[in-house]
């Protein structure tokens, strides 16, 4: 996997949690730095820790599946996509907006969890994809999930700062282009396979 890929990949996976974090930053509006970090850290977090889970279940599974899986590393990838995209057009105007106080240790780690799953799944791909690139060394899974984290820190962080001076409008077309995105890539790793690129 090359840096360009990995960014993007980064970018297309924090999308949710970027739309999120306009909705976090719409209630909690001049919370602060620090509470604005917070909100950030835990979602950056979760998106790096979850690939490492993923890459440690797909690493025990890749003798077995090695024969098709870029197939699998496709599938997820469109998968993922694909139900980013659904989900942009078919909730709710308000499902979005997180109740409550969105920077309590209890709601900031369900929202957390629920948008950094798709990314253990990532982690599955990467284990899958072989050893090329930034995964060509025995710990590269972790220097891409610390990438993945710094990004999807940093976008969140533009996120709630997003939502204090904005509102939601940018939250769903962010939530599109990390689709296409992921979508995108996911036919990357299969035209690579298929045609020996």
């Amino acid at each position: 996997m090359d840096i360009f890929t990995l960014l993007m990949l980064a970018i297309g996976l924090s999308m949710d949690a970027f739309a999120v974090s306009i909705s976090n930053g719409i209630v909690m509006c001049h919370a602060g730095f620090g509470k604005s970090c917070k909100v950030a850290g835990a979602f950056g977090l979760f998106q790096g820790l979850m690939p490492v889970i993923g890459y440690l279940i797909g690493r025990t599974f890749a003798s077995q599946i090695q024969a098709f899986d870029h197939w699998i590393a496709f599938a997820l990838l469109v998968f993922i996509g694909g139900k980013m995209l659904w989900e942009v057009f078919h909730e709710d105007e308000g499902e979005n907006v997180p109740k409550g106080d969105p920077t309590d240790w209890k709601t900031l780690l369900v929202m957390a969890i629920a948008t950094s799953i798709d990314a253990m799944a990532v982690g599955v791909t990467m284990a899958l994809s072989g050893r090329t690139g930034l995964l060509s060394s025995s710990y590269g899974y972790l220097l891409c999930s610390l990438i993945i984290a710094c990004v999807t820190f940093v976008i969140c962080l533009a996120g709630v700062n997003i939502g204090c001076k904005t509102g939601n409008k940018y939250g769903k077309r962010a939530e599109i282009a990390g689709g296409i995105v992921l979508i995108l890539i996911g036919a990357k790793i299969l035209l690579e396979h298929l045609l020996g690129l």
